[in-house]
């Protein structure tokens, strides 16, 4: 026995010791430079390549360590001695777009690369949608066979994910032929990167270099470097954790070395042992923060092996299309997308080059259809304020039943046309669609101006304007308006509202609005005006401003610990008569269900009249008398001293067994007559019930589960009417609880 554990902690220190080694590997800490090294480039350049006009060229690469290295490019020539590690750069001045030439690189062997041309040069990267091959998309085979462009080539950067950065990829320069253009990739070259560098060399007359560097499925936190997250502070926990893995930096030496201080103290203990032959401890486990990314979708894995190989290769710019993979993220995704472009940009150090992003293409995800809508409101933001930024939209050209759209025609002229409008200063070419600019209220109708309509605003059917929504100031949630477009404003009305305060367009993942411009360009989503502050409790409930308030509690931050926004029970030394709750859950439209109940008093502590925590001390499984109910919600029986009722609040598991033989209760199903059981810390329910009514007034339960809690008011309409296992509340946008007490 004494044997098999000694094994195991060696087997654990030998895992160990495989991280360290591991890690040394991916660094290059003990493999110094060939003593004799012919002289070699980066793949990122080769035969075929384009160099960006009008930039200083840069060029490097590694010889023998001191080795004089000349490169030579039509006149200009430059030369430069490989360092320690025999590593070498040039800069050769800009030259005017032309070709084509020939670099040649010489020392104590000779490299050279033909057919090189000057244009310019832009990288496509993102997820499936920029990897979706030509061959995938709309006239497929009509489009290769027409691929024959002599001044477009094409780099195509092999997937790959690394923990560390590494100094070079696989991939080489091609011509753009119907073979060239079909091969490798996701069914061929990035459709999108073709189709918008076929406009722009159409447009420009000067050869373009596409550098496509995607991987379908992927999050933008693996493609930004450490620099992006540094760069948003709303990033700085993900900046810390890169930070950490990075053996480059002070944080993980001083980890690392305390680390190694636990080994050193485990191996004499060890030893101890050993000589004591008792058993030896466990080997202190290796730190998971000090390893770099495990897992294609860590921060910089994929700029790591992807994006970090072709730095600084001098570039115009960018384009972009990704999100898919972040479509939950919604606000953050603004932020991280600052930290993306900040990123690039300061390892390029080529200034604020552009970089054009594509609006992610409706679609139905199945759950929330709104969650879509705040990525787009994220992106939205993002070209509005990152600086050389813009969005083409795309949400008339998608497919809801297809993440993959096939039209990526329209996709890349959009993205050329943000290009040759911003980039390349081409006049008279409108590049967006109808952008929100103002709203005014005018009684019971709202104006919304836009910036961008061009030729003027219409609708791309000839129907009347869809997705546009109002909300009133007084009553009920957002509605569908009826929109008519006045000039370069859209005039917004519904039956119904007649104090309209705020308004919403194409706020689904499921829109495909009609709107836009002369120019053919739709308008993407947006909402404007100030949603509205209701006090239902005060304008419905009168007896409420008899009442003092005791808890505050906002529902969504639910949890393993319960923690009030408001806690006034230590406050309260008089002694009560009644207690009351107060219920307000709203969805995503701003339609709120409400329930006000109060009761007699059962118990003179308030400090158990919250949340039933275990702490508290609170249990009640009781009848109480003279409920005063108001609500909103349609079935809810109200009323004034009512009796009947019951309530239910517990930390603990319970079962369906009816053993307080509830009147009217199921003895089968979870409902207003349940059996608490062990553990007493448990499953946890705070119910409320009318069980003369057969009716639950409100539940919360599974607390500790956040929002895998169950929330509700009123019946659920299946399964257990008291929502245990509802397991919804993640599903409800906004959630409030408040409990008063009213004094003697």
């Amino acid at each position: 026995m004494i044997m098999k554990r000694s094994l195991a902690g060696v087997t654990h220190a030998i895992a160990t010791a495989g991280c360290l080694l591991w890690l040394l590997v991916f660094t290059g800490i003990g493999s110094p430079p060939d003593a004799q090294a012919e002289i070699r480039l980066p793949h990122v350049f080769g035969s075929h390549m384009v160099l960006q006009r009008d930039k200083p060229l840069i060029i490097w690469g590694w010889a023998t360590p001191g080795e004089s290295v000349t490169v030579q490019l039509g006149t200009a020539s430059r030369t430069a001695q490989a360092n320690d590690r025999g590593e070498w750069k040039v800069v050769l001045p800009a030259m005017k777009a032309g070709g084509p030439y020939t670099l040649t690189v010489s020392g104590s062997s000779t490299v050279k690369y033909a057919d090189v041309m000057i244009g310019e040069v832009w990288l496509c990267s993102g997820q499936s949608n920029m990897e979706f091959g030509i061959g995938r998309g709309n006239n497929a085979q009509a489009e290769i066979a027409a691929a024959n462009h002599p001044g477009i080539r094409l780099l195509m950067v092999e997937n790959r994910w690394t923990p560390l950065p590494q100094s070079d990829m696989e991939g080489a320069w091609k011509v753009c032929t119907p073979q060239t253009v079909a091969e490798g990739g996701w069914n061929g070259f990035s459709a999108v990167g073709y189709f918008f560098g076929r406009e722009l060399n159409q447009k420009l007359g000067v050869a373009i270099g596409l550098i496509e560097a995607d991987w379908g499925g992927t999050c933008i936190q693996s493609w930004t470097p450490p620099e992006g997250f540094a760069a948003v502070p709303a990033l700085k926990q993900e900046y810390e954790q890169v930070q950490m893995g990075d053996p480059k930096t002070d944080v993980h030496q001083e980890r690392l070395q305390q680390t190694l201080d636990q080994y050193q103290h485990w191996l004499q203990d060890a030893r101890r042992a050993m000589a004591a032959k008792e058993l030896v401890p466990a080997v202190p486990a290796y730190p998971a923060g000090l390893l770099p990314p495990q897992d294609l979708q860590n921060a910089t894995a994929l700029y790591n092996g992807m994006i970090y190989p072709l730095e600084p290769f001098p570039l115009r710019g960018v384009i972009w299309y990704q999100g898919e993979n972040n479509e939950s993220d919604g606000m953050v995704y603004a932020e991280r997308m600052r930290a993306l472009v900040a990123g690039w940009r300061e390892r390029w150090n080529e200034g604020e080059f552009p970089f054009y992003f594509v609006q992610i293409a409706p679609y139905n995800y199945g759950d929330d259809p709104e969650k879509l809508a705040r990525l787009w409101e994220a992106q939205t933001v993002a070209a509005d304020t990152i600086p050389r930024a813009a969005m083409a939209v795309v949400n008339d050209i998608g497919n809801l039943k297809d993440i993959h759209p096939t039209d990526k025609q329209d996709v890349g002229h959009r993205l050329a046309l943000l290009a040759l409008a911003k980039t390349y200063g081409q006049k008279n070419l409108v590049c967006s669609g109808p952008t929100f600019k103002s709203m005014t209220i005018d009684g019971e109708t709202l104006r919304v101006k836009f910036d961008h309509a061009g030729g003027g605003l219409a609708s791309r059917d000839g129907k009347p304007l869809d997705w546009f929504e109002l909300i009133d100031a007084d009553a009920g949630g957002f509605v569908k308006a009826d929109a008519r477009i006045a000039g370069d404003s859209v005039v917004l009305s519904a039956p119904g509202v007649k104090h309209p305060v705020a308004m919403r367009f194409a706020w689904s993942g499921l829109a495909e609005p009609n709107l836009m411009n002369g120019e053919g360009l739709p308008a993407g989503a947006f909402r404007a005006g100030d949603l509205p502050k209701r006090d239902w409790l005060g304008r419905n409930v009168p007896e409420a401003k008899d009442y003092q308030l005791v808890y505050d509690l906002d529902l969504t931050k639910l949890g393993p610990s319960i923690h009030y926004d408001v806690d006034n029970h230590q406050n309260i030394r008089r002694p009560f008569d009644r207690i009351a709750y107060f219920v307000e859950l709203r969805d995503e439209d701003w339609n709120t269900r409400d329930l006000y109940v109060s009761l007699d008093a059962f118990t003179d502590d308030p400090g158990k009249i919250g949340v039933p925590v275990f702490g508290s001390g609170a249990h009640f499984q009781q009848n109480v008398t003279n409920l005063d109910v108001y609500s909103n919600v349609k079935g809810i029986v109200t009323g004034a001293g009512l009796n009947g009722g019951n309530i239910e609040f517990w930390p603990n598991n319970y079962a369906p067994q009816n053993s307080a033989k509830v009147p009217h209760a199921s003895g089968d199903v979870f409902d207003f007559g349940d059996q608490p059981t062990d553990p007493v810390d448990g499953y946890g329910s705070m119910q409320v019930h009318n069980h003369d009514a057969r009716q639950t007034l409100f539940a919360i339960n599974h607390w500790r589960e956040g929002a895998h809690a169950d929330v509700g008011i009123g019946n659920q309409s299946t399964n257990n009417p008291d929502w245990t296992f509802a397991g919804n509340a993640g599903g409800i946008q906004a959630m409030r609880l408040r409990v008063f007490v009213h004094f003697r």
